[in-house]
């Protein structure tokens, strides 16, 4: 897909885009690259039941400006929880979040957990795309927060 011209080079994000161990889910990811790169950013989509140590190395090799997890099968909050210290350990400084459908009981808290945990922002809500494209032009714009 072709960048979109309005965006300054300088605002385009290098983006990894990637499913959890235990998401054999692709269309999310898809998605997600096909929202990215109508945005203008470059995307690197690691695909689904990507393992963590392969996550962790990928993400260190691609050296990117944010890192998306997205999960459908409800399981995203153990395998998030799992990854995001490896994440963190080899990616300090760079913005790591994650969304999709994270559990399967319809409890809350998961959101306030994965933030605990290292995650900078968590999109699981009705509004979850808009809200995640916000965040994605704040970065552009050199917004971190």
């Amino acid at each position: 897909m072709e960048l979109d011209a309005a965006l300054p080079d300088a605002a385009r994000l290098d983006i990894v885009v990637s499913g959890l161990a235990s998401d054999a889910h692709t269309w999310n990811l898809v998605y997600l690259q096909l929202v990215l790169e109508e945005m203008g950013h470059r995307v690197t989509n690691l695909g689904a039941c990507v393992p963590d140590g392969l996550l962790t190395s990928r993400c260190e090799q691609a050296g990117p400006d944010l890192v998306v997890l997205s999960s459908v099968n409800g399981h995203g909050l153990q395998d998030a929880r799992r990854v995001i210290g490896p994440l963190r350990a080899r990616l300090a400084g760079t913005p790591v979040v994650v969304g999709g459908k994270l559990g399967v009981d319809g409890a809350g808290g998961r959101a306030e957990a994965l933030l605990a945990a290292g995650f900078d922002a968590v999109f699981e809500d009705a509004d979850a795309i808009a809200a995640f494209r916000r965040y994605v032009d704040r970065l552009a714009a050199g917004v971190r927060s």
